[in-house]
């Protein structure tokens, strides 16, 4: 009687794995078929976007090929057209009482290299990536290992940021392949310069600009030593009533340039507030050994720099647009301002915070509205015709 009853389980058990499995085996028959419906039913709609998103593909190829067919002929008509230079005839530039004659002030400067080259053109353009706000600095060293980058982010931060090599910047998670060098004072502005393995940049000393007190409107160099993470030097710059140089950069006081010839400062003060200044500086000691007052105008100049002793001066317009070199100040004497090319900077996205020349390589490196861009320069001698 027993068995009868267990066999009785048995037997009803197996019947309802089986109502079970073939409930599944339904269930998975109508899944199928749906499945097969949707596809059938997504197919012609995949098909039709395949071919919008290659109709939008080829009007999008376009419009960038009308685009810069466009930056083409503009850039042709400027060349047949170019602008005058930026440069105002007054007592400034004809030698008249306007230039005061303190030290060296204003004498032609002597050459240590035989660096005759000047701007032909900004031949290309290379947009890196975007890293860090609207306004700060990237960089190589000329003096230092090729590959690294120095990046420098804000106009007034204590932190700097340093990849081995460039293809660690261009990564997604690029702060994670970085070194952070922390310096002692904050820097002021997108004025700071790496060459020779130090740091310079611009500090606001107490009662500095905007601070009041003795030292108003002047602004303190310092030299760190990257590799010791230590000031080595600073002094106060030696000029009286700083204004920013560049009309379109409010945050920058003192522009730090180097180039074949060495270390530079544009800047600008209240004596002469239509003008940009250019000194001469000891990298060794940071004393000033020449200054200059240049005719090139701080009304919309957005930033400069220097190649083999001659001060290139950018301007642009509000809002932000095509850049471009519309005054340069050779200190050597060599170049006129009639001899040199104006060139367009290729559009991009605003307007240029930092520029920073790399003589190694003959490239400008830019910071652009939170954009890294390199500019490729095509050179020619200070003597040849334009």
């Amino acid at each position: 009687m027993t068995q009868w009853r267990c066999s009785q389980r048995t037997w009803a058990g197996g019947h309802e794995a089986g109502e079970r499995l073939a409930q599944c085996q339904d269930q998975s028959s109508r899944h199928a078929a749906e499945l097969r419906d949707f596809k059938n039913k997504m197919l012609p709609l995949l098909e039709v976007a395949e071919k919008e998103r290659e109709a939008l593909r080829t009007e999008a190829d376009t419009i960038s090929g009308r685009v810069d067919r466009l930056e083409r002929e503009v850039d042709y008509l400027e060349t047949q057209n170019p602008a005058l230079p930026c440069v105002e005839v007054d007592e400034k530039v004809t030698g008249g009482p306007g230039i005061k004659g303190k030290g060296r002030r204003n004498e032609k400067y002597d050459m240590l290299t035989d660096c005759g080259y000047t701007i032909s053109q900004v031949r290309s353009m290379k947009i890196l990536k975007r890293f860090g706000g609207p306004a700060g600095l990237w960089t190589k060293d000329p003096m230092g290992p090729a590959e690294r980058i120095y990046v420098l982010d804000g106009t007034q931060n204590d932190t700097a940021f340093v990849f081995p090599r460039l293809r660690d910047f261009t990564l997604a998670m690029a702060a994670r392949k970085a070194s952070r060098v922390r310096v002692p004072f904050p820097w002021v502005g997108t004025g700071q310069l790496v060459y020779g393995g130090f740091l310079y940049y611009a500090r606001r000393p107490p009662g500095g600009p905007g601070g009041g007190g003795e030292l108003e409107n002047t602004l303190q160099l310092i030299k760190f030593h990257l590799a010791n993470r230590t000031v080595v030097d600073s002094s106060v710059f030696p000029a009286e009533g700083l204004i920013p140089p560049y009309g379109l950069t409010a945050d920058t006081y003192i522009d730090l340039a180097a180039d074949e010839e060495g270390l530079w400062a544009v800047y600008a003060t209240r004596e002469d507030d239509r003008h940009l200044c250019l000194a001469k500086l000891d990298p060794q000691t940071l004393d000033t050994e020449q200054q200059w007052d240049t005719p090139c105008p701080r009304e919309n100049a957005e930033a400069a720099f220097v190649i083999c002793g001659t001060l290139y001066v950018v301007y642009n317009t509000r809002p932000a647009s095509r850049a471009r070199i519309q005054c340069s100040f050779d200190a050597s004497g060599t170049l006129t301002p009639e001899r040199a090319a104006l060139p367009y900077f290729p559009r991009r996205y605003g307007a240029h915070a930092s520029l920073r020349y790399n003589p190694r390589e003959r490239q400008l490196y830019a910071w652009d509205d939170g954009y890294q861009i390199v500019y490729k320069l095509e050179m020619r001698k200070k003597e040849e015709e334009v």
